[in-house]
């Protein structure tokens, strides 16, 4: 069944008066929306976009977790954490610990990093993207080894463990959602590694199957089944004011959907009432889980 996940904005600008939007949605929107949502995903940046660094941007792990206690039934992301930020086996030790204390509904989004100012601002290094995407996948490997062994060791080129135990140990192992456009690089270790996939689509159907089959492929090459891959897509747009706004999301979606995406990721922005989102849930969400029930 196609899935809807609904990424709720840590930024705070002129727009919102300068409160982190999902602040504001965590009290008048989100209570009416996520009933209606498989999921719901925040970015991991420590600042905005603007120069001058006026916009307030919430810290993405911290606020994820406000989230999943706050919306106990709802499966919560990130979209997606920059590998660079965090220790690898600190990194497995959280996602573990929120793994169990929500009951099974966290899923590890993770992405090579890409933001050099803020690498450097913050003091950690920024080495080139084949890099960045090699640690990735040193990453992943050793989050799994400390989420099922209870002895696990790795040494790889840039990070290693020992014995680095990460009790308890969760029940369900988290789901690792990989962020990567790269053809080269980063698509082949989404195939090799990732549950699901998170890719841009930016206008170009032929573009995004291309990438995909590149992810099946290494899916194929890895022995893995490439079915076991779920594709997700982030789209951003307004919500829907009236039918014909809702019928044409629905047909955008419809359309993305026969390109083999899974799950929908939607950013709004900042909507101020829960209306447009009650008929988004209504005249989109609902006639697209049925079409495939």
């Amino acid at each position: 069944m196609t899935k809807f996940g609904w990424l709720s904005p840590v930024a705070g600008h002129a727009g919102s008066d300068f409160q982190p939007i999902v602040m504001y949605q965590e009290e008048h929107i989100l209570p009416h929306a996520l009933p209606h949502f498989d999921s719901v995903w925040i970015a991991d940046h420590f600042y905005g976009f603007d120069s001058d660094k006026t916009e307030g941007f919430l810290e993405g792990w911290t606020t994820l977790t406000w989230l999943a206690a706050r919306f106990p039934h709802v499966t919560v992301c990130h979209h997606v954490l920059g590998q660079g930020y965090r220790n690898p086996a600190l990194l497995a030790k959280m996602a573990s610990t929120l793994q169990v204390l929500s009951g099974g509904r966290f899923m590890l989004g993770i992405g090579a990093g890409w933001r050099k100012d803020e690498y450097l601002a913050y003091g950690y290094d920024f080495p080139k993207a084949s890099v960045r995407l090699r640690q990735l996948e040193e990453v992943v490997q050793i989050c799994r080894l400390m989420w099922t062994q209870p002895h696990p060791n790795f040494e790889g080129r840039y990070f290693s463990i020992d014995d680095a135990a990460a009790t308890p140990r969760p029940d369900v192992v988290p789901p690792i959602c990989i962020g990567s456009s790269g053809e080269q690089i980063g698509l082949p270790i989404v195939g090799r590694h990732a549950d699901l996939w998170n890719g841009a689509h930016m206008g170009d159907d032929e573009g995004w199957l291309r990438k995909r089959d590149i992810v099946l492929s290494a899916a194929t090459e890895a022995g893995r089944q490439p079915s076991d891959i779920e594709m997700t897509m982030t789209v951003a747009g307004e919500l829907p004011d009236d039918d014909s706004e809702a019928a044409a999301w629905r047909e955008r979606l419809e359309h993305l959907r026969g390109l083999g995406v899974d799950h929908f990721i939607l950013d709004f922005g900042h909507p101020l009432d829960p209306e447009p989102a009650l008929r988004f849930a209504e005249q989109v969400i609902g006639p697209m889980r049925a079409a495939t029930s």
